[in-house]
């Protein structure tokens, strides 16, 4: 079976589904490809679906009218076709790679069965049916392992936390979210966790999965301490998920290689997303991914001078709970290089933290955790790049409310 369309979607996360929305609304024929059985869903807010304060049908996105269920497995660039795995084919004009990300499984030794499956209690923490899964086998004392401390294992580890179970997050790295924060809002956001029952192990490198008739019994580390697991979350990463762009072809360097116009070294081939390197950089976030389909939505339907010249992101996380929001937000660069100001305000009472780093009057990045009222602010000098009025604006921006 072949059908014909003008753009052809694969992947419908945040991106994909922006895109085929915005193609629509400009009256840009779309056809958009998911091929996850659950409608599709805002993965930002997975932890709150297993914190159980949202149910999935909360973070569902609206989807598109032309929404086909199908695992793709190739892509024919001579035909302009892709392969499903029903043996289907869907004829392209435009191709747009909206792939997104798979989680990185580390080398663990019982990691997985003969069937290359993972044993019964491990998860990954990526999709709607890892959330679904983990979140049917926690209940109140049961002994969870979070392999990871970014921002997707703190999440999950808070959420994990909310629920009851006994967690223990296991950290290969120094602190926790050391990619985003400074080490004094990483020992906050330590605090606030350990606040919760959390126990947390930092410097630490994890290096069997211990299975016991298929299923999960302990982690062990790589000193030989062993943590005793019912359930284990691989909160590792993701890495661009880019298998249909290798095998077809196009240039990979660490992600789907695209230009100002989003365009892969194939012409009728675009990349949004997770997927994409834009300029060197895989952004992994969902403001990039959406600003590059607005933008590619525009080149789409005739607008050609829409380019897309990359996104100054900010980090935000809400972890909710009973008691009160934690709140923390982070951008650009967190740490200061010598010869820079830094303008620092710390309340250990309330637990909040405020930080900006100044380099030749320019607003290079900022953390704060806590109330998060100058956040708007703080982005706009930043994103905005222009030299700081001289009139020491500094301490303004930062207890004053400018909007978030």
């Amino acid at each position: 079976m072949t059908s014909n369309t003008r753009v052809v979607v694969i992947g419908a996360g945040l991106a994909g589904v922006r895109l085929a929305r915005r193609l629509g609304e400009l009256g840009t024929p779309v056809k958009l490809i998911g091929e996850e059985e659950h409608r599709p869903y805002n993965r930002v807010l997975l932890a709150e679906v297993l914190a159980g304060r949202y149910s999935p049908e909360v973070i569902a996105l609206p989807a598109p009218a032309q929404l086909t269920r199908a695992r793709v497995t190739g892509i024919d660039r001579e035909a302009r076709t892709v392969e499903c795995a029903d043996g289907s084919k869907i004829a392209y004009d435009t191709l747009v790679l909206a792939t997104g990300s798979n989680p990185v499984l580390p080398p663990l030794r019982g990691l997985f069965n003969p069937d290359h499956v993972l044993p019964e209690g491990v998860h990954a923490f990526r999709t709607m049916d890892d959330c679904l899964g983990l979140s049917k086998q926690v209940r109140p004392g049961v002994k969870a392992v979070v392999i990871g401390g970014g921002l997707l294992g703190v999440s999950a580890a808070r959420a994990l936390a909310q629920r009851g179970a006994q967690v223990v997050l296991a950290q290969q790295g120094e602190r926790l979210m050391e990619r985003q924060l400074d080490p004094s809002a990483s020992k906050l956001v330590q605090r606030h966790l350990m606040d919760l029952g959390v126990e947390i192990h930092t410097e630490c490198r994890v290096r069997d999965v211990r299975v016991v008739g298929g299923a999960v019994r302990s982690v062990e580390m790589s000193d030989g301490y062993a943590l005793d697991a019912d359930l284990v979350v691989l909160a590792c990463g993701v890495h661009p998920r880019a298998g249909l762009a290798w095998n077809a072809g196009l240039e990979i360097r660490k992600g789907i290689v695209v230009d100002d116009e989003l365009r892969t070294s194939d012409p009728y081939i675009h990349a949004i997303g997770d997927c994409a390197q834009h300029d060197g950089v895989l952004y992994g976030l969902a403001t990039p991914a959406l600003e590059q389909a607005d933008v590619l939505a525009e080149l789409l339907a005739g607008r050609t001078n829409a380019r897309y010249t990359g996104t100054r992101s900010l980090t935000r996380l809400t972890l909710t709970g009973p008691d009160s929001p934690f709140d923390l937000a982070a951008f650009g660069e967190t740490e200061a290089r010598p010869g820079d100001d830094v303008v620092q305000l710390t309340d250990a009472t309330r637990g909040t933290y405020r930080k900006v780093v100044v380099r030749d009057d320019r607003l290079v990045g900022g953390v704060l955790v806590g109330e998060l009222g100058t956040v708007g602010a703080l982005a706009r000098a930043w994103e905005g790049a222009e030299p700081l009025p001289d009139d020491g604006p500094l301490l303004h921006l930062l207890t004053n409310d400018g909007g978030s």
